[in-house]
Order: structure tokens, then C-alpha cells, then sequence
């Protein structure tokens, strides 16, 4: 095994896209089964590859000179269906240390194993925070089954992501494929907020039909963190727009969803908003430093 360390020269690179995907590992195994590779490709209109390889993502950012951080989700207790190799994207991670950041994935359901792993994770192979996709991982955050693991992400001081609003993973199908929106309701990270002050937390995408509730949360909880991956910025919500203008300007951050959406695409639609331009750096790069604890948090007033 390889343990990742920061290469990134933050000072030199114009972005840190906060959500990318790596679903496929050297064994050919994805991610997702077929049926629901179908239906997120159908969904997102996506003509491009769907299953980059982990140095596929790491060409594709230096040559934009951005950073991405990167992972899988791992959900197979739910699914049935076991995820690619957690730790081949932290190792690949390592081989690109100047462009990749690497985040863990457990399933919550495997407990104390879930625990274990969680913690060789981050000693071993240095992963930089966990991600989590409670409408896929079907678990409700907030039930404190599951408090051991965001345990661990305090003690180590990383950040937990959590997947939060609609998913395009499962759209179309016969009862969506068994996902269930309602664990991705963000006011269920309100209580995990609440009772891990100490836990920097991630709310991915924009959380339609629940905007205004992750709005609040975001206002309300210094260690409660957006990012506006998974909807291109022309279908941002108006009071969404408002609030990255103004009461949270600190809080947001840059992410595409990449490779279901492209950074490029992202970016283009990204500029035909009002965004004030002393905001628009914060978006792309200084929020993520805070997020990702590289600089000092809590953010003062």
C-alpha cells in the first residue's frame, strides 16, 4: 500500500472540483450494477465515457489545472452489489498527489467492520475525508447506529460528504430501483451537525426538493459545508443563487459530478450567472481549503 500526502501546490492551481467519481477499478469492476448504469446515463444525457480509470481522472485535471477530489460509494449491503476498490483509488491517488485527493467510502451497514476499515483507511492509505450516499446506502444519518464512524472522522480530522436531494442514480426505473429519496433529506444532518461540532460536513448538490432546509442548515451550523455538484448552475434554484451571494459566500463550493458532468460544462454555465466576482475565487478554491481542513475553520463572522 501507498499512503497519500498533499502534492498539490494550492497556490498554482485555478480549482478544486469537490465531487468526482471513480468507478471502475483494474479488476473491471464498476460500481454500479448495469441497470443503474444505464438509467444515470439515460438521466444525464451523458455521451462521454461513464467509467474513467483513476489515472483517466488525474490526466484529465492536470490538464486543466485543476485538483479533484476523488471516490467511489460503497454500498453493498443495500445494493447487493459489491464497490470497486476503495483502496485502488487511494493508491492511485498517491501516484497523482499533485492533482488528486482521495476520500474513503464504508458501508455504514457492515458496523464495527465499517468502524475498522474506516480508521486503516485513513492510517494506511491517508484518505482526506468519507464519502456517504445515504439514498444508496439506505441509512438514515442521523440514527446513532452509525455515530462510531463519524467518531472516527473526528478523531482524524477529516470531513464526511454526504449526497444530499434527488439522485440521478436509479431515475426512471420501476420504483427508482429501490433508492429512497427521504434519507437524503438534509435536515437529517442537521442532528449529526448538532452532535459532531467538531465534524466538517458536506452537502452535495444542491438538495432539491429540500433547497431551503440545506440553506438554513448551512447558515446555521459553522461546520456545515455545500457543494454544487450534480446540477448544471443554469437549473440553480433562484434562492440558492442568493444565498452563495451573500449569507453563504464561504460555505459553497466548486463540483461537478464528474464524468456525469463535465468541469467544463459546469463552468460555462457557472459564468452566465450573477455571481459578485469576489465570490467566484471563494467558489472555486478557498472554501475547499477550509472544507477540507487545510486552512483554519470555523469560518469567523
Amino acid at each position: 500500500m501507498t499512503r497519500y500526502d498533499f502534492g498539490i501546490d494550492f497556490t498554482a492551481i485555478d480549482a478544486i472540483d469537490m465531487h468526482t467519481h471513480v468507478q471502475l477499478d483494474s479488476c473491471g469492476h464498476h460500481a454500479m450494477d448495469d441497470v443503474l448504469l444505464a438509467a444515470t446515463e439515460k438521466y444525464f444525457k451523458s455521451k462521454d465515457d461513464q467509467s474513467p480509470t483513476i489515472d483517466d481522472v488525474a490526466a484529465y485535471y492536470r490538464s486543466r489545472n485543476m485538483a479533484a477530489v476523488v471516490f467511489t460509494v460503497d454500498a453493498a449491503t443495500e445494493s447487493g452489489h459489491e464497490a470497486n476498490s476503495v483502496e485502488e483509488i487511494a493508491e492511485g491517488a498517491a501516484r497523482h498527489n499533485d492533482v488528486l485527493i482521495p476520500f474513503g467510502s464504508v458501508d455504514p451497514w457492515r458496523g464495527k467492520v465499517a468502524v475498522a476499515r474506516a480508521r486503516r483507511l485513513i492510517d494506511s492509505y491517508g484518505v482526506k475525508g468519507f464519502k456517504f450516499h445515504p439514498s444508496m446506502q439506505g441509512f438514515e444519518p442521523n440514527d446513532r447506529r452509525f455515530y462510531p464512524l463519524y467518531e472516527v472522522l473526528v478523531e482524524a480530522d477529516v470531513p464526511a460528504l454526504f449526497h444530499t436531494g434527488q439522485t440521478g442514480i436509479g431515475a426512471g426505473l420501476p420504483g427508482g430501483h429501490g433508492i429512497k429519496l427521504r434519507y437524503a433529506d438534509p435536515m437529517l444532518l442537521d442532528d449529526v451537525a448538532a452532535d459532531f461540532p467538531d465534524l466538517r460536513i458536506i452537502m452535495a448538490h444542491p438538495a432539491v426538493p429540500w433547497v431551503d432546509a440545506q440553506i438554513s442548515i448551512a447558515t446555521h451550523k459553522a461546520n456545515v459545508f455545500i457543494d454544487l455538484s450534480g446540477w448544471s448552475p443554469k437549473y440553480f434554484p433562484p434562492q440558492l443563487v442568493k444565498a452563495v451571494n451573500s449569507n453563504l459566500r464561504n460555505k459553497v463550493m466548486f463540483g461537478s459530478d464528474f464524468p456525469v458532468i463535465h468541469p467544463d460544462r459546469w463552468m460555462n454555465d457557472f459564468a452566465a450567472l450573477d455571481i459578485k466576482p469576489d465570490v467566484t475565487p471563494l467558489i472555486y478554491k478557498a472554501n475547499a481549503l477550509t472544507a477540507l481542513g487545510i486552512k483554519s475553520w470555523p469560518l469567523l463572522p
